[in-house]
């Protein structure tokens, strides 16, 4: 073959995850495969190209100044294959709204509020996508999403709808059952934060580093050890943890705005009203390189009105 060639694209595909992540064991876990398949596909393109792409650092990998530019290279011809694909899709598919988000937003809230959605606009056809992965608007055939993080993603617009706002939470019977918990609901007298060291907690998992607020968090920014554990219950998504919270199962993190319906309703209580809140949030992003589209400008206007309404609702407004 000539020398200008290009590499298989599966190859380039594992790279560009690989360089987005600067992780090969997170680019296998997105990609479904090994972590050895990963670096396998690597070492065969840094063979063909005969360069070095990444540096192998003790905890992840770094690109090199040629990977840089093999990366922004790759970067630019897969947002273009994603923008065509986008647009043969909406074509054929011109009343659907491909939107987005996570377990628990989606759970939590769209989806008790998609009624008045189409009560209000009957002739928008929304598709609701969840996934608990980091979501590139760039490479995925969605329109708009709903993600948490710190308002930062590459190649999109993000406007701020929650901030991260969290306190532990459990069932009315659970907190009746713990004596410190149980007297202070009596009293007004607050437990302390340490109190919950010795409870069953109830963690949300995470690939990699956590996007959102940990127990172990929770308990560092109170000053406090993170307890050993031992009888602590984890899950994959987050609806699962608000279940085993609401069966009586332990305490889990509650998150404003997933939890706010269940807690005015009395399904979960406060085990200790004192919020933490962050500089992460969920927030609305849509891709910098999408054209006009009426049908994610209404439906984005209506999240944003239904995000201050619930805002005004929480500060007493």
């Amino acid at each position: 073959m000539g020398k200008d060639r290009l590499p298989p694209l599966r190859t380039l595909l594992f790279f560009e995850a690989a360089g987005r992540l600067l992780s090969f064991s997170a680019a296998a876990r997105e990609l479904a495969c090994t972590q050895s398949a990963v670096s396998h596909q690597i070492g065969w393109l840094e063979a063909d190209l005969e360069t070095a792409l990444f540096r192998r650092l003790h905890r992840g990998v770094a690109l090199t100044p040629d990977g840089v530019r093999l990366y922004e290279a790759t970067r630019e011809a897969l947002d273009g294959i994603g923008d065509a694909v986008t647009r043969i899709r909406d074509r054929h598919r011109p009343g659907v709204l491909n939107v987005a988000t996570d377990f628990g937003f989606a759970s939590g809230w769209l989806l008790p509020r998609l009624g008045a959605l189409r009560q209000l606009l009957p002739e928008l056809d929304v598709r609701v996508v969840t996934t608990q992965n980091a979501i590139d608007l760039r490479r995925e055939a969605v329109d708009i999403a709903i993600s948490f993080g710190h308002g930062h993603w590459p190649g999109c617009e993000a406007e701020l709808l929650f901030p991260e706002r969290v306190l532990p939470v459990c069932s009315p019977a659970f907190r009746a059952s713990r004596a410190p918990f149980a007297a202070g609901a009596a009293t007004g007298i607050a437990a302390s934060p340490a109190d919950l060291a010795s409870l069953p907690l109830l963690h949300l998992e995470s690939i990699g580093p956590a996007a959102w607020l940990s127990w172990s968090d929770w308990f560092t920014l109170h000053g406090l050890p993170v307890p050993a554990g031992g009888h602590d219950l984890t899950f994959n998504n987050y609806p699962l943890v608000l279940q085993a919270a609401l069966m009586g199962q332990g305490v889990a993190l509650g998150w404003s705005p997933l939890t706010d319906e269940l807690m005015r309703d009395g399904h979960l209580v406060a085990l200790i009203d004192r919020p933490i809140q962050t500089e992460r949030g969920y927030f609305l992003v849509v891709s910098s390189r999408r054209k006009p589209d009426e049908r994610r400008d209404r439906f984005r206007r209506w999240v944003v009105e239904e995000s201050r309404r619930d805002g005004d609702h929480r500060n007493g407004g």
